[in-house]
């Protein structure tokens, strides 16, 4: 649920909650990462990643995606510029030299935005050969008042490195009528308010990704829906993997982490089960554009 599953945006109004970031990035890779893992191997399967393939994630946050692609033949690129510690693991994960292993010749990542990718180019680079094969922004939008908009800068920045008629995959929550999950971010809302605006949750709205690929100049190809079940071990860990997106700061930042554990943890009483394992049934959707 990347950036985000939302960017991390923190609220606009107020001050910003004191969090570990390191703790939510671990929180984040090793609970709540993996929740969107049906989304990467069914888009994967459709556009037949492989070999050959030269990917560009956008926000690419703690690699998983990636790993998944890298592992396919794919020659990945991410870039990640709201979360430096979600890219530290990321690193951890493709480029682990410290680790007493190699890491492949053909993966980058880089601490910001696709502008930044000539910049951080190896030395001797061409840019006419890095042309990309495939754009991937797997954060879900629509379900953060402005994702949309953060969305829509990488995009700009993005498709002009890949090549005339790379697909580029976007992706976004289902209707809240098919997404669990739904019912247990409207506490994000609840108490987020007075600071309800950027960085408030909000129900997804049917032609998101559409108005996205539309304002980017690109042309929809096809699009799907995917379920990807939110499962959880104990309360404890789905707290944790929720808070780790991010989309509970303007809950936190409006009254307190107490307050906001207290309200998240009863939102969850009616997908317990009686092994004590939290289960909620969500939809994604993808859109698949085509760079002009």
């Amino acid at each position: 649920m990347t950036p985000t599953l939302v960017r991390q945006h923190l609220p606009h109004a107020g001050s910003a909650p004191r969090v570990d970031l390191c703790a939510r990035a671990r929180d984040w890779s090793e609970i709540q990462e993996r929740m969107l893992v049906p989304l990467y191997e069914a888009v994967y399967e459709r556009l037949e990643a492989g070999p050959g393939t030269r990917l560009l994630g956008l926000g690419c946050g703690s690699g998983l995606a990636l790993v998944m692609a890298a592992s396919r033949g794919a020659a990945v690129t991410g870039v990640e510029s709201s979360s430096s510690e979600r890219l530290a693991l990321a690193r951890q994960r493709l480029l682990p030299e410290a680790w007493g292993t190699r890491a492949r010749a053909d993966t980058r990542l880089v601490d910001g935005s696709p502008d930044d990718l000539a910049a951080a180019a190896d030395a001797g680079t061409r840019a006419e050969t890095a042309a990309y094969t495939l754009v991937t922004a797997f954060e879900p939008i629509g379900c953060l008042a402005g994702d949309a908009e953060g969305l829509g800068e990488m995009l700009a920045a993005a498709t002009p490195l890949a090549e005339r008629g790379a697909p580029v995959v976007l992706a976004g929550w289902g209707p809240p009528e098919r997404c669990a999950t739904s019912s247990v971010l409207r506490v994000a809302t609840k108490l987020a308010d007075p600071l309800r605006s950027t960085g408030s949750w909000r129900p997804a709205l049917r032609d998101d990704l559409e108005e996205v690929a539309q304002r980017a100049g690109l042309k929809p190809d096809g699009s799907g829906r995917v379920a990807c079940p939110f499962g959880y071990a104990d309360v404890d860990s789905a707290v944790r993997g929720l808070l780790s997106t991010g989309l509970f700061d303007s809950a936190i930042a409006a009254t307190d982490q107490v307050q906001v554990d207290k309200e998240l943890t009863e939102a969850l009483h009616p997908y317990l089960r009686p092994d004590g394992t939290v289960w909620m049934p969500n939809v994604f959707r993808y859109l698949i554009a085509r760079v002009p």
